[in-house]
Order: structure tokens, then sequence, then C-alpha cells
């Protein structure tokens, strides 16, 4: 009957054998000279341990070592043999006559596996101490589980507060007698809290005691842990609040301009129960001042009269420039139009004195307009334009007045009803024709493509101003129909084009309302047989104000299929520079009131250089537009735009005259 010993050890994967206190083999099964690669039979019964140690040999003074042990120790010994290519545990092990037992196993692929997960360890630990961002650990207790020296860093934590197991409260602690804790410590936490209630990251940007902005994203674990970035963003913070506050304000005078002054007007407005007054101003005989004395008097005169006028208000009474010499003063709660009078009065007296400017004394004068919210108007448009009617009236009464705004003023609401009645057949009739502007590169100054502007042909009135039936079709929805017929033509007459000229297309917010606009893309291209890259898209950050997700959704659709996405009238807005994160814009269209005060506004030449700066980092294409003169060509290629566009190399032509240009030579402006 076979021994059920002699089974196990046969079938054992690891070598086993025993040796005597004579340290002579009593016992050894076959896989224990599989293992050490000798022949089978060399280690059998009776063999003494030095034939086993000579087997060894191969390994230098293991072998010596675990001979040693054996003859003078009764203590475990554990080994690592190499054998060839492999690698072996190998155990000796006392037992109570003095014997031994020796154990050996195959650990190769496992010693593989450690080395791996070793040569990983390295890389991560060299990734993570690499990174230019602070990297934290949490677990659920809030006690640190690791994190990399960036972290460190970036509030200078001793060794010791940065080993496992620390404390977050611990680390604020020291982070407190350094200064740079969190301003608000009370609210440091509702970041994590926020990304464990959406499961999902969760970031803000945290401001520090020493002045330091740091955005923090936080990730959170199953375990009831987190792991957070931590990047200083102060310097982004700053550029962004400074490029935010100059978009919003007026580069002469410092008052806000008619992006801001709306929204204050707009959210005043929105409160029931109060009655407010838009008083529009422009100034009588500046131009005279302009031309007599020149520009650099005039702005001077104008930061004089903005500081005067500012004299002039009382608590919550706001004034803001809107451009040239126009300025708007806005009380938003009065008890009577009689506050409203004696304000504008007020204004009339003190702007008539004289003014000493470089020496000399000059006066000029005001006429001002009156509009009451909400009789007159309960949005900033509509109060801002009946307010602008009256002041025309005032003018016309002889300058010096003021006048309040009256019904009668608005007899153009009927002329405005009967132009949405014609725009209306305008498309049916084909009384549209769209016009193209040439972009031009800012170092060759090669047309590189056209914007496509839209003009309508009156059969009464003539040509009809962009400006002033856009806005009545975005009014009336009718942009979305027309919208679409202009983006149609645009693309059949590109087709005719050299394929290396683009056109621009802009498109208004309300035809991202339209489910169907990312399929009239399609259509328009197919129809057209015009290749995507060859069209590109210009909205401005209006288009992203309302149903963010959605709009992002369908320009990142129609950015798929290889048409280009271009911000128009950047900086113009409030948000324009969160609008970059939102989205990979192709282009960026400097907004031409910065062009255009180029030569003499530093901080006009600020922004356009922030902007460019901007666009070279995040590889967009930036565009100056309303470049006239030669003047403004030199600054903006200096800024270092990539294109240009302007009366300067062309206004707006028909497509017979588009034809001509790109056939013929575009007039060199140097």
């Amino acid at each position: 009957m076979t021994n059920p010993l002699d089974i196990i050890l046969s079938n054992m994967q690891q070598g086993v054998a025993f040796l005597n206190a004579y340290l002579r083999v009593v016992l050894v099964n076959d896989r224990f000279a599989e293992l050490l690669r000798v022949p089978k039979g060399l280690i059998a019964v009776g063999v003494d341990a030095n034939a086993i140690a000579r087997e060894m040999a191969a390994n230098g003074d293991q072998s010596q070592i675990w001979l040693l042990h054996l003859l003078m120790n009764s203590t475990a010994l554990h080994q690592q043999l190499e054998i060839g290519d492999g690698l072996l545990a190998f155990a000796s092990t006392p037992v109570d006559d003095g014997g031994w037992l020796i154990q050996c196993e195959d650990i190769s692929q496992l010693a593989g596996l450690e080395r791996s997960l070793a040569e990983q360890r390295g890389l991560f630990d060299t990734a993570l101490d690499n990174m230019p961002h602070g990297l934290c650990m949490f677990d659920a207790d809030k006690n640190l589980m690791l994190c990399n020296a960036a972290y460190a860093r970036l509030y200078c934590l001793p060794e010791h507060l940065t080993r496992s197991g620390t404390p977050l409260q611990h680390i604020l602690d020291y982070r407190e007698t350094l200064g740079n804790a969190p301003v608000h410590r009370e609210s440091y936490f509702d970041v994590v809290v926020e990304a464990a209630l959406k499961g999902s990251t969760a970031s803000q940007n945290i401001a520090l005691m020493d002045g330091r902005v740091v955005k923090i994203s936080h990730k959170p674990m199953e375990n009831g842990g987190y792991v957070a970035a931590h990047e200083d963003v102060t310097e982004a913070v700053r550029a962004e609040e400074q490029i935010r506050y100059m978009a919003s304000h007026d580069p002469l005078t410092g008052l806000p301009n008619r992006t801001l002054l709306r929204e204050k007007i707009d959210r005043e407005l929105a409160l029931d129960g109060k009655t407010s007054a838009v008083l529009c101003l422009d100034l009588d005989h500046f131009k005279e001042v302009n031309d007599t004395l020149g520009h650099a008097v005039g702005d001077l005169l104008l930061k004089a009269v903005a500081e005067r006028l500012t004299d002039c208000l009382h608590e919550g009474d706001s004034i803001a420039r809107l451009g040239g010499d126009e300025f708007v003063v806005f009380q938003a709660d009065i008890p009577s139009r009689e506050h409203a009078s004696s304000l504008a009065q007020r204004i009339i007296d003190v702007v008539r004195k004289v003014f000493i400017i470089d020496g000399k004394p000059i006066r000029i004068g005001v006429s001002i307009g009156i509009a009451i919210a909400p009789d007159d108007g309960d949005v900033a448009d509509s109060i801002l334009r009946r307010a602008d009617t009256a002041l025309y009236k005032a003018k016309s009464n002889g300058r010096g007045t003021l006048c309040f705004f009256e019904s009668a003023m608005d007899a153009n609401r009927q002329e405005r009803r009967k132009l949405e009645l014609d725009l209306q057949q305008a498309l049916e009739n084909s009384q549209f024709e769209i016009y193209y502007q040439p972009q031009v590169d800012a170092a060759s100054e090669q047309v590189v493509g056209f914007e496509a502007l839209l003009r309508w042909h009156h059969p009464e009135r003539g040509l009809v101003s962009p400006a002033e039936f856009i806005p009545l079709a975005e009014e009336t929805g009718l942009i979305v129909p027309i919208g679409e017929w202009v983006l149609r033509q645009a693309c059949r007459d590109a087709a005719g084009w050299p394929a290396d000229i683009g056109v621009a297309v802009n498109l208004s917010p309300l035809q991202f309302r339209s489910q169907t606009l990312a399929h009239t893309v399609v259509s328009a291209l197919s129809d057209a047989e015009l290749p995507a890259f060859r069209l590109e898209l210009e909205i401005t950050e209006s288009v992203l104000l309302t149903d963010n997700e959605t709009t992002l959704a369908t320009l990142h659709h129609i950015r798929g299929l290889g048409v280009r996405i271009a911000m128009d009238d950047f900086g113009t807005g409030y948000s324009s520079l969160s609008y970059l994160r939102l989205f990979p814009f192709d282009k960026i269209k400097i907004d031409q009131s910065f062009i255009r005060e180029l030569g003499t506004s530093k901080d006009c030449a600020a922004i356009v250089k922030a902007v460019v700066d901007l666009g070279v980092s995040l590889g967009i294409t930036t565009t100056a537009e309303g470049v006239e003169t030669k003047d403004q060509l030199s600054r903006v290629r200096e800024q270092g735009c990539g294109e240009i566009q302007g009366y300067l190399f062309g206004k707006p032509l028909p497509l017979s005259s588009v034809h001509e240009l790109i056939h013929g030579r575009l007039p060199s402006a140097a």
C-alpha cells in the first residue's frame, strides 16, 4: 500500500527535505532537487548537508551562511537563492530532535511582481513629487493619508505635518500661525460636502490670509475620504479681475460702462414698488473743444466732467460713461419726478461753470433727457432708449436744457410696427443680400476669409441699416429663419471661392434655442458641398447666458464636425474669460471699441495685449476688429494679433466685388 506521506510529498509545489541531528537527509521529495536544478537522485536519503550546500554554491556566501547556521544555531533562517534565471525562497526551521526542516519555493513570479510594483511606486512617487500642483489625500476622519512635495511647499509645512495620520485640523492650525490659512475657515469644508453630495469633483477658489488664492478641487472616495488638488491661481484670478474690471469700466474716467449700467438698471427695475429715473447726458460744445484744443485736452475735460457729475450724486445714484461725451445717471429709488428734475438742473448748473484744463479756461454745457420707470419702461433697453429720445428733444430745444420723455415723442412706434411687417415679407420677396468684409492675415495682408454681413434692400426705404432691423428681427424671432438663409447662402457663395478662403457667419442666441441648429449647419455644408473647416460661426457671450449646458452641447457638436467657432466682441461682456474655460474657441475677435482707442488709451492697449497673450497660451487665433488706420494696424501688429478686419482693408462688399477682390490683389496697407 502506498504511503500517504509519499503521496503528499510528491504532489507538493514546495521542495521539502528533513535533516537529522547529524545533518543528513532522512526524507526528501523530488520537487526539492527539481527546484535546486540538480539531477534526480543526487539529493537523496543519507546525503549530508554539504551536498546540498554545494548545489547552493552559485549563490556565493549564502551556502556557507546556511551550513554554518545549521551547525551553530537553533533558530529559523530565511534566505533567497538565485538558481539559474529563477529565484527561490529557502527556509530552514529547527525541529525538536535537533534536526532541520528545509523548505524551498519558486518565488520568481512573485519577485517579478514585487519589482514591477516597486518600479510603479517609484514612478508614482516621482510623478507625485514633480506635479506642479499640490495633491493630498485624507481619510473619512480627515486624517492625512499622503501628500506630495508641492502641497508641503504651497503651505510651508514641516516634515512632521506631512506624515500619514496627521489630522487636517493640526495642519490648518499650523497654517494659521504662518498666516496662510483660509480667510473664511468656517466655510473651508463646504466644497468637501458639495463633492460628497454630487459624488463627483467639486472645486472652489479659497482666499488665504496672505492674499493668495488657491483653487481646491475635491474628489470624494468610496471610503468617505477624498483626494484634493491645490493650485495657486492668484495671478490668474487677479488678471481675470483686472480684465473684468477693464471690460466693465470706461478706461478714461474709470466710470462703469454701458454693460455694467444695464445690469444695474435691470436689477433695480426688477424690484417692485420703486420709481426710478434714467438721465441721459450729452455735453454741449465738446466737439469744438476737441477740434480746437486737441483730444488730449478733451480727455482731461471728460475726466473733470466725470468728477463733477459724481459729486452731484446722492447715495444710491449711479453714473456711467457710454462713450464720447455721453453719460448716464441712474436714480434707483426716487419719491417723485421732481427729484430727477432737481438733479438734472443741478448737473446743468455745475457743468456750465468754467473748467480750467491744462491752464486753459473752458466752458461747455450739457443737455439731459429723462425717462421714468416703470412708466416709460421696465427694462434697461427701453428706459435708456426713451431717455435718449428725450435727450434728442432737449438738444433740439436749444441745448443746456432738460426734457422728460413723453409718449408723443414715441411716434416711431408705428414706424417700427410697419418695419416689422415689412421684415416678415423681406425674406419671401428676396430683399436680403449678403455683403462680405475681408479678413486678412496680419503678417502677409492676404485675404484668409470673409465675414458675411446682412443687408436689406427695402422697396421704399432703400438700404435699411442692420442696426435698425437686426434688433427687430431678434425681438420678433424672425432672426431664426433669416439666420438660416444667411448661413445657407454664405456657404453656397463660399463654395465658389478658392479652397483656402473661409467664410464667417454670425449666429444669434435665438438660433440656439432651435433644436435643429446643428442639423441646419450640416445641411447647409452638404448642400453647398463646402468643407466644414471653411465655415466659421461667430457668437457673442450672450449666446451662453441662458441654457448654458444645452448651448455648449450644441457648440461641441458643431465644432466636432470641423466647423470653427469664434467669440465675437470679446472684452465687452462681463464673463468673457470664464466662457473661454467652458469652450475651446478657435478664434477671439477683439471688439473694435478697444482698437479705436489703442493710440490714446494705455488701458485699451493693456486689454488687447492681455487678450492676445491669452489667445497664444490657449492656441486661439486673435482677430482685431475695426482697424481703420495704418497707425491702428501697426499697433495691433505690435500686440501680436494674428488677423485683421476693418475698413483699412475693405468695407463690406457685394458678392460680385468679392470675386474681383479674390482674383485681383488686396491693396497693401503698409
